[in-house]
């Protein structure tokens, strides 16, 4: 069954191996990236998503250079040496992917490399980024993220970006928003999505979300895609598969079994789910769903839901 999968730090993991270990990883089949290519077109998956992420390490003012070597090693890495590999710059190019091709989608997580500079910003969207996470889990100028103690909202400037979103047709993302932030945000927002988190009543973790968030998000049209780290579903550094569809249970409880989708996170956690450990371990994932939900319900959580809520979409549904 087809996947599409909005979050992966390939491009943070391959920027790292490069710097610090003077090593360039093979994206095509390096073992060291669990969402290489091969992994992908194991896993059936048809869509992947590239978070452009800088370390908290690195100083403020050299953020910027950082972002932009990541967006050089995502052209030069992944799609120049990888021709099955499509760079998708909007949302209508989805429904040209030919079978066999992959594509692959740039976005970023935290504003931080654009700090205040809206130049920067606008330099973002023509290189084709498609989803922007305000923050991550620290504070920026756009506001305070979902590791804040006693954390405020958005500022004027935060507000500002999401606008652009809106008229740019760019998922905002509130998977690392602070609780203030994420209502500040669901109230500018026209295409919200939360693309790697899961839910908090079942897992107390910062990065979840409440119910009523979820509600707010299923009301709006908003994307829930869930993540696979362990600490974010069960507390612990070892889950199941079975574990991770009770958060998948309880969206659906919800009324969100149209609003859900995945969001791995692939080479960017430390554990891993039980036999959902890499990209093509995708079908292990569908094969236990398919025993609880009917075939359109899946296809909705692995790629349909996804399809239906895109920015732009339009009524071509090859694909589905």
């Amino acid at each position: 069954m087809n996947v599409i999968d909005t979050h992966c730090d390939a491009l943070v993991k391959m920027q790292v191996s490069k710097r610090e270990k003077n090593q360039l990883l093979n994206y095509k089949d390096s073992r060291q990236l669990t969402s290489n290519f091969l992994e992908l077109q194991k896993g059936e998956v048809i869509v992947q998503f590239f978070a452009i992420f800088i370390k908290p390490y690195v100083p403020f003012e050299k953020k910027w250079d950082y972002a932009l070597e990541q967006i050089d090693i995502f052209h030069t890495e992944i799609i120049n040496k990888n021709p099955a590999m499509r760079h998708i710059k909007n949302w209508k190019e989805i429904e040209n992917l030919k079978k066999g091709e992959i594509g692959a989608v740039l976005t970023l997580e935290g504003a931080d490399p654009f700090g205040r500079n809206l130049d920067k910003l606008d330099y973002l969207y023509r290189s084709g980024i498609l989803l922007i996470g305000l923050t991550w889990n620290h504070a920026n100028h756009c506001g305070d993220g979902a590791g804040v103690t006693n954390a405020g909202g958005l500022t004027s400037f935060g507000k500002e970006v999401i606008k652009r979103n809106n008229t740019q047709g760019v998922f905002t993302d509130v998977s690392h928003a602070s609780v203030k932030g994420f209502w500040d945000t669901i109230e500018i927002a026209e295409f919200l999505i939360a693309s790697h988190s899961n839910v908090r009543s079942i897992c107390d973790h910062p990065r979840n979300l409440y119910d009523d968030q979820i509600i707010s998000m299923i009301d709006r049209k908003g994307l829930i895609h869930v993540v696979y780290n362990p600490p974010f579903i069960k507390e612990k550094q070892n889950a199941t598969i079975s574990d991770l569809i009770k958060h998948i249970d309880h969206l659906c409880s919800l009324g969100g079994v149209n609003n859900i989708g995945f969001g791995s996170d692939f080479d960017g956690i430390k554990a891993t789910v039980n036999k959902l450990e890499k990209a093509s371990d995708y079908q292990n994932l569908i094969n236990e769903l398919l025993k609880f939900y009917s075939e359109d319900e899946v296809k909705g959580f692995a790629y349909k839901n996804f399809l239906r809520h895109r920015p732009l979409c339009t009524n071509n549904d090859r694909l589905l």
